[in-house]
């Protein structure tokens, strides 16, 4: 209700507007299709549109795949066709799957069913160009890259330790980053900051349509903005992010 207040008066076709909806109510069970049907008329009426361009299943997981293919796809399909929606997606449960089971099963299995994903791509979580972005951009999927940068990136001492911890466990050589800064070499040029390189290589891939950049502060907005904008890290730094961390899948 708040955005749809905010929209008032702004011409429709100037902005893209996309929301989700849950695959389960609040007692662990798969929606009702007819109570899903007339979530998405709800929110037709709070955000104050006669349609919306993406409308998403939220944290669709592999458990619940095909009931909710089976059940509730039939109810955005239906919609799509009434001209509520356009086009049809689902986000990830990446908390569950960092390895994008989900992501990869639906773009093998049905990748006709779905114009959009949402998963989450980045330095720390690179796992998904391995099999998911290929798929994507194999079948003309498009990537909403989410919680490119979350906690870790910008918060140096908790950098330090998800780094420390991966050399303990073994998934990074020791020798191969600094225990101190071991990012600090990002920063050069155009980048900024270790927050400015995390977006740049997010927006990076080829498979990736659009980054996510929540934040409540404009400053911040603009500078992500100018990030993404710079497009690309210097190769030779490319190619040693994908080889310290593109083995990686781990939820952080």
């Amino acid at each position: 209700e708040i955005l749809g207040k905010g929209l008032e008066g702004i011409s429709r076709g100037s902005y893209f507007l996309a929301t989700k909806s849950m695959c389960r109510n609040r007692h662990g069970e798969l929606r009702d299709p007819e109570r899903f049907s007339a979530a998405i008329d709800r929110s037709l009426k709070r955000l104050g549109t006669d349609y919306i361009d993406i409308m998403q299943f939220h944290l669709l997981n592999k458990d619940d795949y095909d009931g909710v293919v089976d059940t509730l796809y039939p109810v955005m399909d239906k919609a799509r066709t009434a001209g509520k929606i356009r086009f049809i997606g689902f986000s990830e449960q990446y908390k569950t799957e960092p390895d994008h089971r989900t992501v990869t099963h639906a773009l093998k299995v049905d990748p006709d069913l779905w114009d959009t994903v949402m998963l989450k791509y980045g330095i720390l979580n690179q796992y998904a160009a391995k099999e998911a972005l290929p798929l994507a951009q194999k079948n003309n999927v498009g990537v909403i890259n989410m919680a490119v940068i979350r906690e870790k990136l910008p918060n140096p001492k908790l950098l330090r330790e998800q780094i420390k911890i991966w050399k303990e466990e073994g998934l990074l050589n020791p020798i191969d980053l600094d225990d101190i800064d071991p990012l600090g070499w990002l920063i050069k040029g155009g980048v900024k900051s270790v927050v400015d390189a995390g977006y740049i290589f997010a927006g990076d891939h080829p498979g990736v349509s659009t980054v996510l950049t929540g934040t409540s502060s404009v400053s911040h907005l603009e500078d992500n903005a100018r990030a993404l904008n710079l497009l690309a890290l210097p190769e030779s730094d490319t190619l040693r992010l994908r080889s310290l961390f593109g083995e990686i899948a781990v939820y952080i």
